[in-house]
C-alpha cells in the first residue's frame, strides 16, 4: 500500500493515518486509492473499530490544489469526475461500514477535509484544531457531503453561514454546536480517541451496526417506521451471542467479553 496512509491493526482495532504531512494530508490521486483501500481492507478483515487521523500538524486540507489547477490544463476541469470516482465513493463506503469509525482531528480540517471527518461516526478534535469549508475561497459548492452534514448536524443558517463566508470554526465551537462529539487538548487528543476506539472494537459489534443504521434512517424514517425498524433490529440483536453474553455478564455482575456478533 502506498505511504500516503499508514495503517496499524491493534487487535480488532484498525488505526488509518494520512501521511501527506508536507500537504496538510491533502489528497493527490494516490492517497484517495490507498485510503479507499485501507478502508475497505478493514471492512473485509472484520476489524471491529476503525480510526482514522492524520500526520503532522493537520487533518487533512481537502483537495491538493496543485493538482486541479486550471493554468497547468489545456481546458477547464470536470471537477464532478473528481467527486465520483474519489470522494463519493470514499465517503458512501465510510458511511456504509458495519463497525464504529472514530476520526481524531489533529489539526486544520479544511474543504473535503472537513467533510470526511464529519462522515465518520464519532469525531475528536484537538482544541487547537478548526474546520473549513473553504471551498467559498476557490469559487465552489462544498462536496463530499458537506451540504448534506452541515444541514443535518446544524441546520440550515449555521450551515449557510458556515459555507459562504469559510469561516473558521474552532474545536470548542464545533463541540458547543454539536458538530463534533469533544475538543479536547492537543497532547491528550491520540491517546483518548485511541481509548475510545479501543473500547468500541471490544463492544457487541452486531448492536453497534444495527444502531448506526437506525439513527442514519431517522433522518427520512416517521416514527412509525423507525418503531418497526427498532423492532426489527432487536430481534436480530436479541438472538446475538453478545445479548447473551450482556445478560449473563450483567446478573453476574462481571465485565463482559463480547465476541462481536
Amino acid at each position: 500500500m502506498s505511504n500516503t496512509v499508514l495503517v496499524e491493526r491493534r487487535a480488532d482495532l484498525v488505526e488509518i493515518t494520512l501521511n501527506r504531512p508536507e500537504r496538510l494530508n491533502s489528497f493527490n490521486e494516490e492517497m484517495h486509492v490507498a485510503l479507499y483501500q485501507a478502508m475497505e481492507q478493514a471492512r473485509d478483515t472484520r476489524a471491529r473499530a476503525i480510526l482514522l487521523t492524520g500526520s503532522g500538524r493537520g487533518f487533512c486540507a481537502g483537495q491538493d490544489l496543485a493538482d486541479r489547477d486550471p493554468s497547468t490544463m489545456d481546458g477547464p476541469p470536470d471537477l464532478s469526475q473528481t467527486l465520483t470516482q474519489f470522494y463519493n465513493p470514499l465517503i458512501k463506503l465510510i458511511r456504509s461500514l458495519p463497525m464504529p469509525v472514530v476520526c481524531a482531528v489533529n489539526g486544520v480540517a479544511a474543504g473535503a477535509g472537513v467533510n470526511l471527518a464529519l462522515a465518520c461516526d464519532i469525531v475528536i478534535a484537538a482544541d487547537s484544531a478548526k474546520f473549513i469549508q473553504s471551498f467559498a475561497n476557490v469559487g465552489l459548492v462544498p462536496d463530499s457531503g458537506g451540504t448534506w452534514f452541515l444541514t443535518q448536524l446544524l441546520g440550515e443558517a449555521r450551515a449557510k453561514a458556515l459555507t459562504l463566508t469559510a469561516y473558521p470554526l474552532s474545536a470548542e465551537k464545533a463541540e458547543d454546536w454539536g458538530m463534533i462529539w469533544r475538543a479536547v487538548p492537543g497532547e491528550k487528543l491520540l491517546n483518548e480517541a485511541r481509548d475510545l476506539a479501543m473500547q468500541l472494537s471490544e463492544g457487541p459489534t452486531t448492536g453497534f451496526a444495527h444502531t448506526k443504521v437506525a439513527i442514519r434512517a431517522a433522518n427520512s424514517n416517521d416514527l412509525d417506521q423507525q418503531l418497526d425498524m427498532e423492532a426489527q433490529s432487536q430481534k436480530i440483536c436479541g438472538q446475538s451471542a453478545d445479548y447473551a453474553e450482556g445478560v449473563s455478564s450483567f446478573l453476574a455482575k462481571r465485565k463482559p467479553n463480547f465476541c462481536g456478533h
